[in-house]
């Protein structure tokens, strides 16, 4: 068949070269090929069996209106079900062939879901509290056909919200609401491990636990805020009392010091001592002295500041 259509092209490619009357002649003898070739494609169609066409046909229907695989997406697993009853294999990520009409496959996300809920319970001392949760959970992958086969799809509405409900009311029960403040820590891995065991359970997995926000009474909160506002101030008190403490420690024991300074002093004076002192207070009088006697009007001696004192250490 090739080669009669590379004769056929060259034969238009010789025409150009040919007069007039022998290219008509030999347009006619093209148009006579065509009608053969024809024919002959007609003939070897029908020679091919009608039922090989039925086939192809058939199998065309059944891939385009039944499907008979399926593509499993990431973060999913299949399950399958012969007939409606659920299957012990699940099927991993990827393409897998199904039996049309008797098999269905039904995906199930596995990925990390969030759930948020606000649970309202009483504390031990029978506050309200309003409890906004969020928890972060999967299901556990090769488990996804028992919790499609007990549970079914909605799971979450089914399973982990009321369990997050009863344990929050639960754990808050088991704290005063100012401990639900102070210890939130041990409060929110309380709930966590909690939650844990009930959930898996099911075969769901916790990933998460957190306590966004705890919520109480307006009447409350004002108890609250007064008792912290207390607290400040008896701190603050507490602090300048201390600080006067120090304060009155220090000028103790700085007198304490100074006194014992002066005893020192007391216990070193002797007569010596004293008649040194009178002797340096002569000796800086003299030196500051200007020769000039002061002139003094009236009887009596003329003073003279300590010379007698003098003379007599002079003596022998």
């Amino acid at each position: 068949m090739l080669s009669f259509f590379t004769e056929l092209i060259q034969t238009e490619h010789n025409m150009l070269k040919v007069p007039e009357c022998k290219r008509k002649g030999v347009m006619r003898m093209q148009e006579n090929d065509a009608e053969k070739a024809k024919e002959a494609v007609l003939a070897a169609v029908r020679k091919v069996p009608t039922q090989l066409i039925v086939m192809v046909s058939a199998i065309i229907l059944i891939s385009i209106f039944f499907k008979p695989w399926v593509q499993v997406g990431a973060g999913q697993r299949g399950i399958v079900l012969n007939f409606g009853a659920v299957q012990k294999e699940v099927l991993d990520e990827g393409l897998h062939l199904r039996i049309p009409v008797m098999q269905e496959v039904i995906l199930m996300d596995v990925k990390v879901q969030k759930a948020e809920t606000d649970a309202a319970a009483a504390s031990a001392d029978l506050q309200d509290v309003t409890s906004r949760v969020a928890l972060n959970y999967h299901i556990v992958p090769d488990k996804a056909n028992i919790v499609y086969q007990n549970i079914g799809v909605h799971f979450k509405e089914r399973i982990i919200d009321p369990a997050i409900l009863e344990v929050v009311k639960a754990v808050t029960a088991k704290y005063t609401a100012e401990e639900l403040i102070t210890k939130r820590p041990a409060v929110s891995e309380a709930m966590r491990r909690n939650l844990m065991d009930r959930l898996l359970a099911n075969n769901i997995a916790v990933d998460a636990f957190s306590i966004v926000t705890f919520s109480f009474s307006k009447v409350f909160t004002e108890a609250i805020e007064s008792k912290q506002t207390a607290e400040q101030l008896a701190l603050k008190a507490k602090r300048d009392l201390e600080r006067i403490k120090i304060e009155a420690e220090q000028k103790i024991t700085t007198a304490r010091a100074e006194a014992e300074s002066l005893r020192l002093q007391r216990a070193n004076i002797s007569p010596d001592l004293i008649e040194l002192r009178k002797i340096e207070a002569n000796m800086k009088a003299i030196e500051k002295w200007n020769g000039i006697l002061p002139q003094v009007t009236g009887g009596g001696a003329i003073p003279l500041i300590g010379l007698g004192d003098v003379d007599k250490k002079n003596k022998p």
